[in-house]
């Protein structure tokens, strides 16, 4: 195998196909990316036990293809190697059955490869009916949901998000059982064929830095037990978590006794300067009292100290209810919005935080009882 290429046009898609590398992995042709050249271009495929990504760089994109060829390369290293080489043209060959020399005008670097005839055979396969997004809406989903998931694997549901379609309506919920964030996309066609999956939330995660904001679709291919996702020369495919989701929508109450509207920048900075006295081993827990037209945000530390936040707001209701700081800024940083809605029903009730302006986002975090 020998070519010619840009230093810029590698690496982007070296960049992309190296995130289906972990550094956990104990197999060494799964560190690996491998390297496929045919007279079309050059494939880069890279896998774990989580996603496989493969890339594509045209042939119109290479300086010149000289020898077709194919090799596994060590993902950590191939990396660093072209990031720091000047930007020029980069000349890659690969000699003495698995051997790469990596050359510019100055530099050489030589690596030990692997036979690809060990990497695993992906299946790329796509479907007749893709789901069709716009990546920046797909990017928005994750964004405004993938915090919510949990981080322990005692519950392997929750560190997914849960992906629900009925004919046009996509409904995407995560939660970690303390809070909970569902959005709502009406799409722009209906769907034959209704899914209820549960997709990997770090994966989604790693995907979504992929994306651009840009208005080239990304195509959802869904199967039995992954989902393939298609977008430019990109191909990213996820395994999925088996089980039912055990939250749905019905969760978050209808009605609410209480409904305060409160400036986005207000609300934010009153918790997030009242969280400063707050410790993790307390759940970061804070006090919201509202009374007499006054919202009084507050927390007391006998180890670290106390602080009131205080501001006046057009609501004559009255509640106390304590909750964690940091799952409320998250719910709120969500929004992209001037003004904000706490919903409540009393002081042992989900709180709810909707916007006007973005009805398809809400996000819910539970009281925490003070003793």
């Amino acid at each position: 195998m020998k070519f010619i290429i840009k230093k810029n046009v590698l690496l982007e898609n070296l960049l992309n196909t190296s995130k289906a590398i972990s550094s956990k992995n104990l197999i060494p042709i799964l560190t690996g990316i491998k390297f496929d050249l045919n007279e079309n271009g050059l494939y880069l495929s890279a896998s774990d036990s989580d996603i496989s990504i493969r890339t594509f760089i045209d042939k119109s994109k290479i300086s010149e293809i000289i020898q077709i060829g194919s090799v596994v390369i060590s993902g950590k290293y191939i990396v660093e190697i072209i990031r720091k080489l000047p930007d020029t043209d980069i000349t890659i060959e690969v000699v003495d059955g698995y051997n790469m020399i990596i050359q510019t005008e100055g530099s050489e670097f030589n690596l030990n490869g692997i036979d690809p005839n060990e990497f695993p055979n992906l299946d790329l396969e796509e479907t007749k009916n893709p789901i069709i997004l716009n990546p920046i809406t797909f990017k928005n989903i994750i964004n405004q949901t993938f915090f919510a998931t949990s981080l322990s694997e005692t519950r392997p549901l929750l560190t997914g998000i849960n992906f629900k379609l009925v004919n046009n309506l996509l409904e995407v919920i995560a939660t970690d059982s303390y809070r909970l964030a569902k959005k709502c996309i009406n799409l722009k066609e209906s769907y034959e064929n209704d899914f209820n999956l549960v997709i990997p939330g770090k994966n989604l995660l790693e995907l979504s830095r992929i994306l651009d904001d840009d208005e080239e679709n990304i195509y959802l291919h869904i199967f039995n037990n992954k989902v393939l996702f298609k977008y430019k020369n990109i191909i990213f495919l996820s395994r999925l978590i088996s089980g039912t989701y055990p939250v749905s929508s019905n969760i978050i109450p209808d009605n609410f006794k209480i409904d305060m509207e409160c400036s986005y920048a207000d609300l934010y900075d009153m918790i997030d300067r009242a969280s400063l006295l707050t410790s993790d081993k307390d759940k970061n827990t804070i006090k919201l009292v509202l009374k007499n037209g006054e919202l009084i945000i507050s927390s007391n530390s006998p180890e670290i100290g106390k602080v009131e936040e205080k501001i006046k707001i057009n609501n004559d209701s009255e509640i106390s209810i304590s909750f964690s700081s940091k799952y409320m800024l998250e719910a709120i940083k969500s929004f992209n919005t001037e003004k904000i809605h706490l919903l409540m029903n009393n002081d042992s009730s989900p709180i709810i935080v909707k916007s006007d302006k973005e009805t398809s986002l809400v996000q819910l975090v539970l009281p925490i009882k003070t003793y």
